[in-house]
């Protein structure tokens, strides 16, 4: 049972992200699926991985009375999943980090809460794909972004998150790298790879259906009503959206966890945040002192997770219905993606 003083924790964690509170019953229904799975993660040695993007009661940790044992970007939950001791895994994120999970712990159980859950980007590139540019591109080694799906990754010399592209980019021979398949991160990474390392990208044309709706004009008007807050965008918002940004103002243009520790280090009290709407939650949680304006641009897939979905996964466990949330993959294709994964890791 969870006791007053977790129920607390709990509640007053969340609303730090939230600033909304539940009304009396939701909160009680929550506080109640949160106090089962709890319980099961115990009964079932089971550890929960939650990404900065989903909802804000996914993201409180175990310690706060949460349910999360890690919350990161996609580089951090890679190497929890790699090093966390536990029979079960339940990732609460899209299918492709679920996967990576999987390919790096082939002797897990890795369950995804709802494998509708998906991606715009992952979706935008095949395994097929990579080989036929690589036949238009012989020798040209080929970086794939971790936001694809694992026969993509099969087909890649490397991984790489939004955190180490620029590293990886400057340990490459050769003066093109393909990279793969998030368009507007290539721009936005092409001027500085080449100006650090004189190679060129050869780019894919897949997008983030959320980062790419942060237009000029949309970050643009709240500067106008902001004028004195930094702006934060990630690699994956379009690049003439960067360059506007943050032209005339301070702020950055990185990967996630790279835009939570700026706005740690900065002494700016104001910030607008051009990602993911629930990344605001976990700025309001990290930086309670600070005001964050978030234009709230929703993953619709990261928002099939819920901390209902959640539960029935755990409840799955030992019954017919857990083959409805394991996530599985063919042998060959787990030993083919590990190489450029552990890759990507020896960069982390």
């Amino acid at each position: 049972m969870l006791t007053t003083q977790t129920r607390g924790a709990f509640s007053e964690k969340l609303r730090a992200m939230e600033p909304v509170a539940l009304p009396a019953q939701e909160e009680a229904a929550l506080l109640d699926a949160v106090e089962e799975i709890r319980e099961l993660k115990k009964k079932h040695n089971a550890v929960v991985l939650s990404h900065f993007y989903m909802p804000a009661e996914l993201q409180v940790k175990h310690e706060d009375g949460g349910i999360a044992d890690f919350v990161g970007d996609s580089l951090g939950l890679s190497v929890a999943a790699k090093t966390v001791e536990a029979d079960y895994i339940i990732f609460c994120g899209v299918k492709f980090m679920a996967e990576t999970a999987k390919i790096l712990n082939p002797a897990k159980q890795v369950l995804l809460p709802s494998f509708d859950a998906g991606c715009s980007l992952a979706e935008s590139i095949t395994g097929e794909d990579v080989r036929l540019l690589k036949k238009l591109w012989p020798g040209v080694p080929v970086v794939a972004y971790i936001n694809t799906y694992a026969e993509t990754k099969a087909e890649a010399d490397i991984c790489c998150t939004s955190r180490n592209a620029m590293d990886i980019a400057r340990s490459l021979g050769g003066d093109k790298l393909i990279f793969l398949p998030d368009l507007y991160m290539g721009r936005n990474l092409q001027t500085k790879i080449k100006a650090e390392t004189g190679k060129e990208l050869i780019l894919w044309e897949g997008k983030c259906e959320v980062h790419e709706q942060f237009t000029p004009q949309r970050i643009n008007g709240l500067k106008l009503m902001y004028p004195e807050a930094q702006v934060l965008v990630h690699w994956e918002v379009p690049d003439d959206t960067v360059t506007d940004a943050l032209k005339g103002a301070g702020g950055i243009v990185g990967s996630t966890s790279d835009i939570i520790r700026f706005v740690g280090e900065s002494e700016s009290r104001q910030f607008i945040l051009g990602s993911e709407c629930d990344l605001g939650a976990t700025l309001r949680g990290m930086y309670p002192e600070k005001e964050f304006i978030v234009p709230c641009i929703k993953c619709p897939h990261m928002k099939q997770i819920t901390v209902q979905r959640t539960l029935e996964s755990l409840r799955s466990i030992g019954t017919p219905q857990e083959r409805f949330f394991e996530v599985t993959l063919e042998e060959e294709i787990i030993k083919r993606a590990l190489t450029p994964i552990e890759r990507m890791l020896a960069f982390a």
